[in-house]
């Protein structure tokens, strides 16, 4: 089940990269970066013995994480801002946040260190 996870997680990730190459709107690469972290963490999560939650809060499931891998502490505040946006995002009412593409790079960048941290992490 964790390869399952794994490349549905690259699917969200490809996107969110092909949709910043294109200069989409922020909501919607923001929208699979958070996606993309969510499966992968849950991937992660699973290959080290955790039970499916229907969780999307990436705070949590990093803070669970951290239980295997310290370092995942370091991505906390990463994982509240994006699950805090997907929420705002998803459900209305109320204007979108606003994003630089500079802040939707950088998020990108974190959650592709986040991701790297999970990939080394994974059983062989």
């Amino acid at each position: 089940m964790t390869k399952e996870w794994i490349e549905r997680g690259a699917h969200d990730l490809e996107a969110a990269k092909l949709l910043m190459d294109r200069n989409a709107h922020a909501d919607v690469v923001l929208f699979h970066i958070h996606q993309a972290v969510e499966k992968y963490l849950k991937g992660y999560l699973i290959d080290h013995g955790w039970e499916l939650k229907k969780i999307h809060d990436l705070e949590t499931l990093l803070t669970e994480a951290s239980d295997f891998n310290q370092q995942f502490e370091e991505y906390l505040d990463i994982g509240r801002n994006l699950t805090a946006y997907y929420y705002t995002e998803r459900y209305p009412p109320g204007p979108l946040p606003e994003y630089s593409d500079l802040e939707t790079q950088q998020m990108l960048d974190r959650a592709q260190e986040i991701i790297a941290q999970i990939l080394s992490g994974l059983s062989p």
